[in-house]
């Protein structure tokens, strides 16, 4: 999480600086992309103050790039193709303390579509997808460790911010927070399912995931088996 963390950081730092942001808002605002030139008419900016930050945002993945004759010939004699801008598939998002809701909208659809192809509730549907989404998660993680160790690494990619407390992980934020406060049953059902999943495909033997809200945490927390 941490390295992600520090990317998305760093894209929303390359537009804090104000003419850079401009040139950024400006690119995204229009239908086709746009050259240099246009850029820096639009933000009313030097040619060579618009190419330095066109570029910079390009290398921080925010803008993307494609080559163009303005001349629309081709061949010996129609000229070097320019640069043209327009804003690239990257998604940023930054927020503290990390949410998930794309993870959430994934496994309510996913749910919602088990329920629509089976005679399955609406609930157990739903608990079923995020136990089977736990189990994915899982296999992102890497071999070695202690059961407590690898379960708090997955988890704390996942937005959990997990925190050791002797033979207990206790989860200190919920990556679904409003949705959970808006639907706390559907929710907090589709939360334990989903850590549950995160045991099983950590082929954990010791620890179990319970339902135990606390004031500030998560409603599920890991412990070992009683």
């Amino acid at each position: 999480m941490d390295e992600e963390f520090a990317s998305q950081v760093s894209l929303i730092g390359a537009l804090s600086e104000p003419t850079r942001r401009a040139l950024y808002f400006y690119v995204i605002s229009r239908d086709d992309a746009v050259s240099r030139e246009q850029a820096a008419d639009g933000v009313d900016v030097p040619l060579h103050t618009a190419r330095f930050h066109l570029d910079r945002l390009v290398e921080e993945g925010l803008l993307q790039v494609e080559y163009r004759r303005l001349s629309g010939r081709t061949g010996p004699g129609a000229g070097r193709p320019s640069k043209h801008y327009r804003r690239s598939t990257r998604r940023v998002a930054v927020s503290l303390p990390e949410r998930r809701y794309d993870l959430a909208g994934e496994i309510l659809a996913e749910g919602i579509d088990r329920s629509m192809r089976s005679d399955m509730t609406i609930g157990d549907a739903l608990r079923e997808a995020a136990r089977a989404r736990g189990r994915r998660i899982a296999a992102e993680a890497a071999a070695g460790g202690t059961e407590l160790n690898r379960t708090a690494d997955v988890l704390s990619r996942h937005g959990y911010e997990p925190r050791r407390s002797g033979e207990q992980i206790c989860l200190v934020n919920c990556p679904f927070d409003a949705l959970a406060r808006d639907h706390t049953e559907l929710v907090c059902g589709m939360n334990l399912a989903l850590v549950e999943g995160v045991l099983e495909g950590l082929h954990c033997q010791r620890l179990e995931a319970v339902l135990d809200p606390q004031p500030g945490l998560c409603c599920v927390q890991s412990r070992v088996r009683r």
